[in-house]
């Protein structure tokens, strides 16, 4: 049985400097991203696009969600696993490229985490857990480009 989630989110564009978009260079990039409840995220485009280097793109942003989904599947198959994680960082990286039209896609994503588990786990079941995760992760099955995995394991002690 398949259930549906639904999102909404409301983007508001604040670059207006007065004269709105009657020229290419007279209006910012600056938005807001929010979501009721929760604190807004102050986005523009990539500095590469006359973007605020200060605030987050919409590049940034399916990267980080590329790397929390596969973080938050990773974690509990580790749970339900018998794998104890006890911390988790992931440096991920994605690739886009410009066409000639200025348009563009991503190429590829490749995420990177480094993982340490607690003494008395098994560390090759750690590292396999990545691939499980991966295809589980609803935003990677929603991509059109592959996301690599360069997972690391450590164990304490």
């Amino acid at each position: 049985m398949s259930k549906s989630h639904r999102y909404a989110t409301t983007l508001t564009w604040t670059g207006n400097l007065g004269a709105g978009t009657a020229g290419y260079r007279s209006y910012e990039r600056a938005h807001e991203i929010a979501v009721e409840g929760k604190p807004t995220i102050a986005g523009s485009s990539d500095p590469s696009f006359r973007g605020d280097p200060a605030r987050w793109n919409p590049e940034e942003l399916l990267l980080a969600s590329i790397s929390a989904c596969h973080q938050l599947w990773y974690l509990h198959l580790c749970a339900v696993n018998g794998v104890v994680v006890t911390a988790y960082r992931d440096q991920a990286e994605g690739v886009m490229v410009e066409d000639e039209t200025g348009g563009g896609r991503f190429e590829r994503a490749v995420l990177r985490p480094q993982v340490t588990i607690a003494a008395g786990s098994d560390p090759a079941k750690a590292l396999a857990l990545h691939h499980e995760a991966n295809a589980k992760c609803f935003v990677a099955n929603s991509l059109n480009f592959p996301v690599g995995h360069e997972a690391t394991v450590a164990v304490e002690g």
